[in-house]
């Protein structure tokens, strides 16, 4: 197993592409501390994963708020001794056209898909030197890397995300702490299923893609995982695709 002994706070795993980080994480060895605004979401994944022989705990998070990354960073401590490993997966997208993407918009997208980031690498960067390493994995997007359409605060923040990672990787590099970040593609979850498996517009999403099928959450994760362990223990600051080849076009 690859976490075993590692301890792993993966935010926004109520569903989708977390959800499924969470059950890799534990069955892979780690004790995984489950965040969501969802607290009922986390509830049951924990559970599971305890019933299954894991070990993971559920926090109600809200990642835009400093209190509540204090509370989370607090109780894994508490229950764990230590934090070994971040996966900063909490965001959100608000379809909008561009000219329609009001103030407060950007001000919410940037709160979760950013703030949110740059917060828990702050606060988690003290807990990772104690242990004289770690890993941070941020959840960005192909929007990064290509631009989307429809989507303009969306994209801004996980660019943001794309550049805040390299800067963390370097500028805490020497500390044994590796930073890097995944650019998931058109991946079928809970939330994008009714869009992306509807047959009006199925054949347009896999038109975009080199690979025959959709992507899963289950793939974003074994990209996550990898990064996470010790497999990368060298390689830091990477931008990592999940994407069929999106961005080989």
């Amino acid at each position: 197993m690859r976490l075993t002994g590692k301890v792993a706070v993966i935010t926004g795993a109520g569903s989708g592409m977390g959800e499924a980080e969470a059950f890799l994480f534990a069955r892979e060895g780690a004790k995984v501390v489950v965040t969501d605004i969802n607290f009922e979401a986390i509830e049951v994944i924990v559970a599971q994963i305890n019933e299954a022989g894991g070990e993971a705990i559920a926090i109600k998070h809200n990642v835009a708020s400093k209190e509540d990354w204090q509370n989370v960073y607090n109780k894994t401590i508490e229950a764990f001794g230590k934090l070994d490993i971040l996966v900063n997966n909490a965001g959100i997208s608000l379809a909008k056209p561009f000219m329609e993407q009001t103030e407060e918009d950007w001000a919410r997208t940037y709160a979760i898909n950013i703030n949110g980031t740059m917060l828990g690498m702050q606060l988690a960067i003290p807990l990772m030197e104690k242990n004289e390493g770690g890993s941070i994995v941020n959840i960005s997007s192909i929007s990064a890397l290509t631009g989307m359409a429809g989507a303009g605060a969306y994209t801004a923040s996980k660019g943001a995300v794309r550049s805040i990672t390299k800067a963390a990787a370097v500028d805490y590099g020497k500390k044994n702490i590796r930073v890097n970040s995944v650019y998931p593609g058109y991946i079928v979850t809970p939330m994008s299923a009714s869009h992306m498996e509807n047959p009006q517009y199925k054949n347009h999403f896999l038109s975009q893609i080199a690979l025959p099928n959709l992507g899963k959450a289950e793939e974003v994760a074994a990209a996550v995982l990898f990064l996470a362990s010790d497999d990368a223990s060298h390689i830091t600051g990477i931008e990592l695709p999940v994407d069929g080849g999106v961005t080989a076009k």
